[in-house]
């Protein structure tokens, strides 16, 4: 099942990779708990098929990074991109990237997370395995206040421009 407005995000998960030691965080992958990134917090999470796919790289990602300020400004405290790849691909995806410390790269790497959220896509038949749906939301305290799940192959709905136009 989908997961939608009003439903408490499940229990989950990612990866995120450190170039260098920080809060407590090794060198390598590091687990990120779903629950502990939300708790208390509100989180804009956005997610996409693949690092470094045109799309994605072009025009999704660099979305939230240049609306960093200006989510911020709307009380958003953390920003997350998650992807079905490993976290040294998401690692040096950021890099490339330049998120710095605006937007924190998490791995669902055996797609685990996706497939709880319920926003898994196969992509098999094109060599690409499951893949994650193409969707922003707004979480409040582990809750989802505000989904955008796209349509296949399009970009209309997830982009930072209109996640920044339903927060008023």
């Amino acid at each position: 099942m989908t997961i939608k407005v009003g439903d408490r995000l499940p229990d989950g998960t990612l990866q995120e990779y450190f170039d260098v030691e920080k809060d407590g965080c090794s060198v390598g992958p590091n687990p990120v708990q779903v629950g502990e990134l939300t708790r208390g917090k509100k989180v804009v999470v956005f997610g996409l098929p693949g690092a470094f796919t045109p799309t994605c790289s072009a025009k999704h990602v660099p979305s939230y990074v240049a609306a960093y300020d200006k989510l911020k400004a709307k009380g958003v405290d953390a920003i997350a991109c998650m992807s079905v790849n490993d976290a040294f691909v998401m690692g040096a995806w950021a890099r490339d990237q330049h998120t710095g410390d605006r937007v924190r790269m998490l791995a669902d790497g055996s797609a685990d997370y996706t497939k709880a959220l319920g926003l898994e896509m196969d992509l098999i038949k094109r060599g690409m395995g499951v893949r994650c749906q193409r969707f922003s939301m707004l979480v409040d305290d582990g809750v989802v206040k505000v989904l955008n799940i796209e349509a296949p192959g399009k970009y209309e709905v997830s982009d930072a421009e209109t996640m920044l136009r339903q927060m008023g």
